[in-house]
């Protein structure tokens, strides 16, 4: 088994017969201000359990995406051993993140705040943003990923559909819990020729609130699976 790379809250491994493993951490990443945030660029916090967290909450949620007839990377999981089995991706340029955003919160008041506040309704508002940590991880529209030749026009759409519907899944499952999911951050790319969802799908990914209060991320989990 060959290490492959070393990311924020997960290593990555090739076993050798054509899958890739991750290997989940404790940590998450974190905003400018150093608390937890989904769409940070810097690994900040270590929460003790939260990569055996991230990996039962990802088994969750793939297997749910995955009866619904969603395409994932996703093939098994050892809850055990913190490991999760996956089929190679390959990323769209250099990857690309894809946010689903039902509640105005974090960078998007940053951006818009003249115009929104938190919490306003955003109506499955997607957003791709590049990742580049060193710049940013920089929004993107649709006419920029084509002219750089990141994706098609028409990859795009898929993304921006296949996102919606994966969303409703998650939302829909935390409203049974009386959560309410603020937005989610995705990543895809292809696999066998298909576009798929992959990376995880965890706490440390999404903003949740429970009575107006946001959740943290081992919070989160704990309400969501025990």
């Amino acid at each position: 088994m060959k290490l492959v790379a070393k990311g924020k809250t997960k290593d990555v491994y090739d076993l050798e017969n054509g899958n890739y493993l991750f290997r989940f951490k404790d940590d998450v990443t974190v905003g400018e201000d150093g608390n937890f945030d989904p769409g940070g660029n810097s690994v900040g916090l270590k929460i003790d359990g939260m990569g055996l967290q991230s990996l039962r909450m990802s088994t969750f949620f793939f297997e749910k995406i995955k009866n619904a007839g969603i395409d994932t990377h996703f093939v098994s999981s050892d809850i055990d051993k913190g490991e999760m089995t996956i089929k190679p991706a390959k990323m769209f340029g250099f990857g690309v993140e894809v946010i689903c955003r039902y509640k105005a919160v974090g960078s998007f008041i940053r951006r818009y705040g003249l115009y929104a506040k938190d919490g306003d309704d955003l109506n499955t508002f997607v957003e791709i943003t590049l990742k580049d940590d060193e710049r940013g991880d920089p929004l993107i529209t649709k006419e920029g990923l084509v002219i750089l030749g990141i994706m098609t026009g028409e990859e795009h759409d898929r993304l921006v559909e296949m996102t919606k519907k994966i969303s409703v899944i998650i939302k829909d499952e935390l409203a049974k819990k009386g959560l309410i999911l603020y937005d989610m951050k995705f990543e895809f790319g292809h696999v066998d020729g298909k576009i798929v969802l992959i990376d995880e799908i965890s706490a440390g990914n999404m903003r949740v609130y429970k009575d107006g209060v946001s959740l943290k991320p081992l919070e989160l989990s704990k309400l969501l699976l025990d």
